[in-house]
């Protein structure tokens, strides 16, 4: 039996931060990756699935929901912006290396939210005054000239009446993120070190703890693996399931008592895709506007500009939709195989808590090609339908937790982990790509504690991670320098 000190499923943007991470801190540590499919990044971190965004919560007006008293909340905005910050941190600290290339996977791209409606502009005017006066989002911009508006979104003003209010908030300095390109450069050099082996087409059939199977080690974790060369076991004292809505099931069969209170609501979504070169070139920024009443987070409408593979384009929606799948490559079989006599009453009573989401849900599923452009024409007047392709985006499961108040619906990402410290797996979807080394970090302080309380990981975390450990939002010239090192290691420079 083959033994490894971690081992990681799922090839995505998760487990290549994870492996980066522990090889940055540990060289010495034997990794080995597990992925279905034949390559890395092929679900939910690949860009036409949806993950590209580079989310810092500037734009994104669900983070900053209204409040009853009439302001709006920040302290999501704030968290989301801050695990985004250490992302760049880190990404910065390896292109310093000369283990990353930013330029192949980082661009800058202003990002930018968009409301009508006396109501909406009302909201953002609010939402502007509470985080312009925060030092994360001090750059923020606020216009509802209408001039202004067609300055920094051509497109978007096109055609449109004059007959209703309209308001806008810009950041200029916003990223685009191919977290599938990041992903393969992130596992290059840790395959090229010969300190990372990658078994792709290979599945986990299951996984046991050792005292189980009668192994030498008994609280090490066996797991049996299906490939192209036949069955195969490994043994590790840990393991880390980042295989998107495939690490539900797999923590389900883990046997641990903390997966018992998880059960997962797959949502599955679509894109219209623009590759016109004239209407590439004309619109430069990411654009969000407000969810409907009952949609979920990651159904709130936005205009991105978005590079895949290389390739700049224009992508409208998301338009949700639904599947019993947890992977865009997952079997029909997946919810149903999830359901367990502990979870199925939490899944009940969300289903009957959202309403709302259920039938927006609905909604969705009914839509033809005529509404899906009529939505992309309330942000884009002048929008052709021969200038726009349909395209299935990724999977995403929703968790849902059984808690003493009943069944929860938990929006975000949420890290599980056995109270040993031997397992973790991620479960939940967005801001997840772009907060990506804030949840590996969260996955070291809660499973590798004693390795973090050494000189030796902590100074190499502190050197791969300057503000690690600190609080940015609370100091402003610890913000200022950590943009001003991240800036410069990455080469952002203003996008003409």
């Amino acid at each position: 039996m083959n033994r490894y000190d971690v081992v990681l499923v799922g090839a995505g943007i998760m487990s290549a931060t994870l492996a980066s991470l522990l090889h940055a801190l540990d060289p010495e540590l034997r990794l080995l990756l597990v992925e279905r499919l034949e390559a890395p990044a092929l679900e939910s971190s690949a860009a036409v699935n949806n993950a590209g965004t580079g989310h810092a919560a500037n734009c994104e007006l669900n983070y900053t929901p209204l409040q009853a008293d009439g302001t709006v909340a920040t302290a999501k905005a704030l968290s989301i912006n801050a695990a985004f910050e250490s992302s760049l941190e880190f990404w910065a600290s390896l292109a310093e290396q000369g283990l990353l290339k930013p330029e192949v996977f980082l661009h800058r791209v202003p990002h930018l939210s968009l409301v009508w409606g006396a109501e909406d502009v009302a909201f953002l005017q609010q939402r502007h005054r509470q985080l312009s006066a925060l030092p994360a989002f001090g750059a923020m911009e606020w216009t509802s000239d209408p001039q202004q508006i067609a300055a920094w979104m051509p497109l978007v003003m096109e055609g449109r009446g004059r007959d209703q209010p309209l308001a806008a908030t810009r950041i200029e300095r916003g990223m685009d993120v191919d977290f599938g390109t990041l992903t393969r450069a992130l596992l290059a050099p840790l395959q090229n070190a010969g300190a990372l082996e990658v078994m792709f087409g290979t599945t986990v059939t299951d996984l046991n703890r050792g005292h189980s199977l009668g192994v030498a080690s008994e609280r090490d974790w066996v797991l049996n693996l299906r490939g192209p060369s036949g069955a195969r076991q490994v043994e590790t004292p840990f393991v880390f399931l980042g295989a998107g809505g495939g690490a539900l099931p797999l923590l389900q069969s883990s046997g641990i008592p903390e997966a018992d209170a998880y059960a997962g609501f797959p949502v599955s979504g679509q894109w219209l895709v623009c590759g016109e070169p004239s209407l590439v070139a004309r619109h430069h920024a990411k654009v969000y506007g407000k969810a409907k009443v009952g949609a979920p987070p990651m159904s709130v409408p936005h205009l991105d500009t978005r590079w895949i593979d290389g390739k700049r384009s224009l992508l409208f929606g998301p338009y949700a939709g639904f599947s019993s799948k947890f992977l865009k490559t997952g079997s029909l079989l997946d919810l149903p195989m999830s359901m367990r006599a502990g979870n199925l009453l939490p899944m009940l009573q969300v289903g009957v808590n959202n309403l709302p989401l259920v039938k927006y849900l609905i909604n969705q599923l009914r839509q033809s090609e005529a509404d899906r452009m009529e939505a992309l024409r309330a942000f884009l007047p002048e929008a052709r339908d021969q200038d726009w392709t349909l395209s299935v985006a990724g999977q995403r499961v929703q968790i849902i937790k059984r808690t003493p108040e009943g069944g929860r619906l938990q929006l975000g990402t949420e890290v599980v982990a056995s109270a040993d410290g031997s397992l973790a797996a991620l479960l939940g979807a967005s801001p997840g790509a772009s907060t990506s080394v804030k949840i590996m970090l969260e996955v070291l302080e809660r499973c590798f504690s004693q390795q973090l309380t050494t000189a030796a990981w902590r100074e190499r975390l502190q050197r791969l991670i300057p503000s690690y450990g600190q609080d940015i939002n609370a100091d402003p010239a610890l913000l200022a320098r950590t943009r001003e090192r991240s800036d410069a290691l990455l080469g952002l420079v203003a996008a003409p």
